[in-house]
C-alpha cells in the first residue's frame, strides 16, 4: 500500500510500501537469531552445565539488571549522538551491533562442562554481558526507528505488525527446531550442540539485518520541529519526560507484566514438558500455538484499529487472554492425550486475545514518542525506547529468576533432570498456568487503566500535531 503522505519534509523519498515492512520484519527476524535462544539459558546452565537453581536465579537477576541499565545508557548516547552518518545514525548503530551478534550469541552457551565451578559462573555472567552488549546497541535503535518511518497511523500498524511477523519467524524457526535438535529421546538436554546452533543463528542474523538497513527509509525528519538553538540534550529531563508519559509507560508496564508471567511460566513449562507430559520435543510444536493470532488478525489490523481504536482492541484482546489462563487453571489438565488437548485449547484462545497484542503493541511506543512531543514540545526517540526497553529487560531477568525460585520452592531438583517426581511435575502444571495468568491480568491493568491514548485522543493529538507541523514548514 503507498503512502497517503510520504514524508513529512521530502517528497523525493521513496513511498511508503511493502518493501518497508519488509525490511522492518527482518530487523526484528535478525533480533530473534540471538533473542529466542535466550529461553534455553536457565535449562542449559542447570541440566547441562551444573550450576545450582538458586544461584543460577540470582546470576540470571544480576546480568538482567545490568542489562537493563544499559539500555537507557545506549539509548541517551544515540540521542545525544549529532554526527553524521550516511544512512542516518540509528542504522548506523544497528549495523555495529549486528557485527557483534555474529558470535556474541554463542557466548552463552560455551559448552565446557569440566571447568571448574567458579568459571562456569564467570562463562555465563561475562558471555552474556557481551551478548547484551551487541544487543543493545542493534535493538534500541531498531525500537526506535518505528517513528521515523513513518508519520501515518496506519502504516505505523502495518510497521507494528511486521516487526511482530519479523519476530515469529526468528521464534518459529528456533521453537519448532530446537526442542528437537537439543533434546534426546529420553528427554535429556543435548546442551553441546545449543553453541553450534547459536553460531549458525549469528549468520542467519547478520544476513537479515543487513537487509533491513539498505532497505530502510528514514521520511520523518524530527530536525524541524525543534529550533536552531535548541538546548544541549539532557538525558535526566528526557527520562523525566518518559515517566511522565502516560501512554509510554501504560506501554512499557503492559510487557513487562507479560515477560515477568510468561518468562516465569517457561521454566515451569519446559520441566512440565520433560516430566508431566513426558515428551519434552513436542513444547516447541506447541509453542507455535501463540502465533495463530497473528495470523487471524494481520491482514486486517489497520482496519481495526481504525474502526475500535489500539487502546480499545488490546484492552479487548487482553480480557480474553485472562479467561483462557483462568480456564487452564481450573480444567482438570491431566499427563495424557485428554490433558494436551485441554493445554493446546486454552493456549490457542489465548492466541486470539493476545495476537491483537501482537500486531498493534509496537505502534503505541510510537504513538507515545508523538505524545511527549504533544505534551512537552520534544522528542527523544533513542532514550524513551531505551527506558521502555530498560523496564521490559529488568522483567525479562525477573521472570526467570522467580520462576525458577518458584519451582525449586515446588520441589524441582535439576540433577534429576527429566526424572521429576509425579508431585514435583503436577506442581509444574499449575505454576505454568498460574504464571500465565499473572502475566495477562498485568497487561489488562497496563492496557485498560494506565494507557490513555484512546481513539479520540490519538486523534486529537495527530490532528495538533499536524497543524503544528504546518506551521513550522
Amino acid at each position: 500500500m503507498a503512502s497517503k503522505s510520504a514524508t513529512v519534509q521530502d517528497k523525493s523519498l521513496r513511498k511508503f510500501g511493502m518493501l518497508d515492512n519488509l525490511a522492518y520484519a527482518a530487523g526484528d527476524f535478525g533480533c530473534n537469531m540471538s533473542f529466542a535462544l535466550k529461553g534455553t539459558l536457565t535449562i542449559f546452565w542447570t541440566q547441562f552445565m551444573g550450576i545450582d537453581e538458586l544461584l543460577m536465579a540470582s546470576l540470571l537477576l544480576i546480568v538482567q539488571v545490568w542489562d537493563a541499565i544499559n539500555d537507557p545508557v545506549i539509548g541517551a548516547l544515540v540521542d545525544a549522538d549529532r554526527h553524521t552518518y550516511k544512512r542516518g545514525k540509528f542504522l548506523a548503530y544497528i549495523w555495529a551491533g549486528s557485527i557483534g551478534l555474529l558470535v556474541a550469541g554463542a557466548l552463552c552457551f560455551v559448552p565446557w562442562v569440566s571447568a571448574p565451578y567458579v568459571i562456569k559462573c564467570i562463562l555465563f555472567v561475562a558471555g552474556y554481558i557481551i551478548w547484551d552488549a551487541f544487543y543493545t546497541v542493534a535493538n534500541v535503535p531498531y525500537g526506535s526507528l518505528l517513528s521515523l518511518i513513518s508519520n501515518h497511523p496506519e502504516e505505523r500498524a502495518q510497521l507494528s505488525t511486521a516487526r511482530s511477523i519479523g519476530s515469529m519467524a526468528g521464534t518459529i524457526s528456533t521453537q519448532m527446531l530446537l526442542p528437537v535438535l537439543i533434546y534426546d529421546a529420553a528427554n535429556e538436554l543435548r546442551g553441546e550442540r545449543i553453541f553450534i546452533i547459536a553460531l549458525i543463528m549469528g549468520i542467519i542474523g547478520f544476513v537479515a539485518f543487513q537487509f533491513m538497513i539498505r532497505n530502510t527509509v528514514v521520511r520523518v525528519n524530527t530536525d524541524i520541529r525543534v529550533s536552531e538553538d535548541r538546548p544541549k540534550f539532557n538525558p535526566v529531563v528526557a527520562i523525566g519526560h518518559f515517566l511522565r508519559n502516560r501512554p509510554a509507560v501504560g506501554a512499557t508496564l503492559a510487557p513487562v507484566g507479560m515477560f515477568i508471567g510468561m518468562y516465569g511460566a517457561q521454566v515451569a513449562l519446559q520441566i512440565m514438558f520433560q516430566s508431566y507430559f513426558q515428551n519434552a520435543r513436542i513444547s516447541g510444536v506447541i509453542g507455535m500455538i501463540s502465533y495463530v493470532g497473528l495470523f487471524v488478525y494481520s491482514p486486517f489490523i489497520g482496519k481495526i484499529a481504525a474502526r475500535f481504536g489500539k487502546k480499545e482492541a488490546i484492552t479487548f484482546g487482553c480480557g480474553v487472554s485472562v479467561l483462557a489462563y483462568v480456564l487452564m487453571l481450573i480444567l482438570p489438565i491431566t499427563p495424557d492425550g485428554t490433558g494436551l488437548a485441554l493445554f493446546v485449547a486454552c493456549q490457542l484462545l489465548n492466541a486470539l486475545g493476545a495476537g491483537i497484542g501482537s500486531c498493534l503493541s509496537w505502534s503505541l511506543m510510537a504513538d507515545a514518542m508523538d505524545y511527549e512531543e504533544w505534551k512537552f514540545g520534544t522528542r527523544n526517540e533513542g532514550t524513551t525506547y531505551a527506558m521502555h526497553s530498560f523496564f521490559r529487560k529488568l522483567a525479562q531477568g525477573i521472570g526467570p529468576s522467580l520462576g525458577l525460585v518458584c519451582a525449586t520452592a515446588l520441589g524441582y531438583d535439576a540433577a534429576l533432570k527429566a526424572q521429576q517426581t509425579a508431585e514435583v511435575a503436577l506442581n509444574m502444571r499449575y505454576l505454568t498456568a498460574g504464571a500465565y495468568l499473572l502475566s495477562a491480568l498485568l497487561q489488562l491493568i497496563a492496557y485498560g487503566l494506565i494507557y490513555n491514548l484512546d481513539k479520540k485522543t490519538l486523534a486529537k493529538m495527530e490532528s495538533d500535531l499536524k497543524a503544528a507541523h504546518a506551521k513550522k514548514g
